[in-house]
């Protein structure tokens, strides 16, 4: 509604509120039996309050406000106009008709005032809050939390004619808001009575409003949540409003990440800042789902330069166009190279000098790498190789792997090729002045490749959402996450070490696809069914985190932990590798073979297994 359209009315309500008042004051003092002589002087006195009651107003910004959202504040402003209004009134009829206005007329125009020009506005307020109906199509929703959050969720989705839920109630754990309602809205108990409640409800969505909630408070009502039919929807945490403020825009459908129940990691902000700060910074595979996040948060410690390298152009372009917006100061070098080619690599070092190395650069797929064993050699073993001896020779004062825990008792070629990464870059660690160390973790929800997009597409689909076995089990943490650990780890490395994440609990990939099934508004085996492929080559059924020569050391950080160094030889290392780049043109078999014989723990396909890979 216009500014015109909202001040006609506005204005002429308070004319006769202010005419009526001053009325009705005069009539109730004389019993409405008014004396000739105060005739005179309630016409003045009319006349004036009426002119002080708008410009009043008017100055109190009274005519601007959207009355379907007035609060407290609004309240004082009326009062303040009215007590103005009032006074000036009371004080300039008297000098105008010499006589002075009866002190109960005066109180009783004041208290009219007041009253019916507040209550007036007021009343659009409460009808709205109290009366507006769900709209045709919009869906029933139950909101979880009746703090500050969850009312002011619970007001917008009423008030907002875009919205598609309509809230019906809300529960929540504090005892002492049971069984009443908030803005219309009943409190239909704790957590516990959230199935029933969804049931007798026909409730459509979940809203979960509780930005200021744990990680673990999170799940433990997600759990609860996930056995009903509803959508669940979310509030994010505090941090992560935009602005810090709450609107419906911020209601988002709960995913994976919210299913984890892990807290924030806790960063040593200043030991990070001391090896990143002021510093050339190179990151390969910058386009990558990690390398990217590498950047992103790299970026925030303020580098001197930082180096984005990677083979995909279009990937570099969208992380370089990114980081320029995210960060308009930093200085950005956007470098498209091939690890495998040394003579690049050469170049690019001497001309950069890069003082940090995050090599994020793999091939990770699998039963891919498994059909192409070469391209995982030639990638992530040379590949490692040739960046690794450049951070050597150009003096970079850091080198971090990024590595998997596929390395661990490898069953596939990208495994055991990462393993060999790890040996290589252990064994130059040990005559090196550059300090190497590499990181290793299981799989990051929403990386290129993983599981959880692939079954969001076939749950769009309609399905089925393929699983691979029953029983197969997986550490997953989430991208930022990862990628915070491993820039912390950096900081407290000192060369050699093969550091560890905790991942967490270890989750079954069979009740992530029942979770996303659910959280997508369906039930698992009925409306989308769940089929079982069969393990790939290559594939565990169970991932390690350490090799069996591997202790555990723990760090100054709770998430962080080392494994036991090997004895590694850098001449016998190198020897191997080199011994393995020359059979890339041999056969498969001799490949898997040298690939054993470098690193013993790896359980090779059998002959058969092999004879059915077809091989690119």
């Amino acid at each position: 509604m216009s500014y015109r359209k909202r001040f006609i009315p506005l204005f002429s309500m308070d004319f006769l509120i202010a005419l009526g008042s001053v009325y009705v004051a005069y009539m109730l003092r004389f019993d409405g039996d008014l004396p000739v002589i105060y005739i005179k002087q309630m016409i003045i006195y009319m006349t004036v309050t009426v002119f002080f009651s708008v410009v009043s107003m008017s100055f109190f910004k009274l005519y601007n406000r959207i009355w379907q959202y007035a609060s407290v504040g609004e309240m004082l402003s009326i009062f303040r106009a009215v007590v103005v209004s009032s006074s000036l009134s009371y004080i300039v009829s008297y000098f105008i008709s010499g006589i002075g206005v009866p002190i109960s007329i005066f109180l009783g125009t004041f208290q009219s005032m007041l009253f019916l020009m507040g209550g007036a506005r007021f009343a659009w307020r409460l009808f709205r809050d109290n009366y507006y109906k769900q709209k045709q199509g919009q869906h029933k929703a139950l909101i979880i939390g009746a703090g500050d959050c969850g009312t002011i969720i619970a007001r917008e989705l009423k008030h907002n004619s875009a919205s598609q839920m309509y809230p019906i109630a809300f529960i929540d754990d504090d005892l002492l808001k049971h069984k009443h309602q908030i803005y219309g809205l009943p409190v239909l108990g704790n957590r516990e009575a959230i199935i029933d409640v969804t049931e007798a409800h026909d409730i459509s969505d979940i809203v979960i409003a509780i930005p200021s909630a744990t990680k673990k408070q999170i799940t433990e009502i997600i759990e609860i949540c996930k056995k009903t039919k509803a959508k669940l929807k979310i509030i994010p945490k505090l941090s992560d409003l935009i602005h810090g403020k709450v609107s419906i825009q911020e209601i988002r459908d709960v995913d994976v990440e919210d299913l984890l129940g892990r807290d924030p990691v806790k960063v040593d902000l200043h030991g990070i800042a001391d090896y990143l700060s002021d510093k050339s910074v190179l990151v390969t595979g910058a386009g990558g789902s990690i390398g990217s996040e590498l950047c992103r948060q790299i970026a925030s410690f303020n580098p001197s330069k930082l180096l984005l390298l990677g083979h995909g152009e279009n990937s570099i372009y969208a992380i370089e166009m990114e980081l320029s917006r995210l960060f308009p100061k930093i200085k950005l070098g956007t470098i498209i190279a091939d690890i495998q080619d040394q003579k690049r690599l050469e170049t690019i070092f001497k001309e950069f000098l890069p003082q940090v190395v995050f090599h994020a650069a793999a091939h990770k797929h699998v039963p891919l790498m498994e059909k192409n064993p070469t391209e995982a050699i030639k990638n992530n073993v040379l590949g490692t190789r040739n960046v690794a001896d450049c951070a050597d020779k150009f003096g970079s004062e850091r080198f971090v792997l990024i590595s998997t825990d596929k390395a661990v008792n490898p069953t596939s070629v990208m495994g055991t090729t990462k393993r060999i990464a790890e040996m290589y870059i252990q064994s130059l660690n040990m005559t090196s002045k550059t300090i190497f160390a590499a990181v290793r973790f299981g799989n990051v929800l929403g990386s290129r490749g993983s599981v959880i997009p692939q079954f969001k597409q076939q749950i769009a689909h309609g399905g089925p959402v393929t699983v691979t076995h029953p029983e197969m089990i997986r550490y997953f943490m989430t991208i930022p996450e990862a990628v915070q650990l491993v820039i912390q780890a950096g900081a407290i490395a000192q060369g050699g070490e093969v550091f560890i994440l905790d991942m967490g609990e270890p989750v079954k990939i069979l009740n992530l696809a029942k979770d996303l099934i659910r959280l997508s508004g369906f039930v698992p085996n009925e409306d989308i069914a769940i089929q079982y492929t069969g393990m790939r080559p290559g594939e565990k059924l169970y991932e390690e985190l350490l090799t069996s020569e591997e202790g555990l050391t723990s760090t100054l950080h709770n998430r962080i932990f080392i494994g036991r160094p090997a004895n590694l030889n850098r001449e016998h290392i190198q020897f191997e590798v080199k011994k393995l780049e020359k059979l890339l043109g041999d056969s498969v078999d001799d490949i898997r073979s040298v690939l054993q014989h470098i690193v013993p723990t790896y359980n090779r396909p059998s002959n058969q297994e092999a004879k059915e890979l077809t091989l690119v």
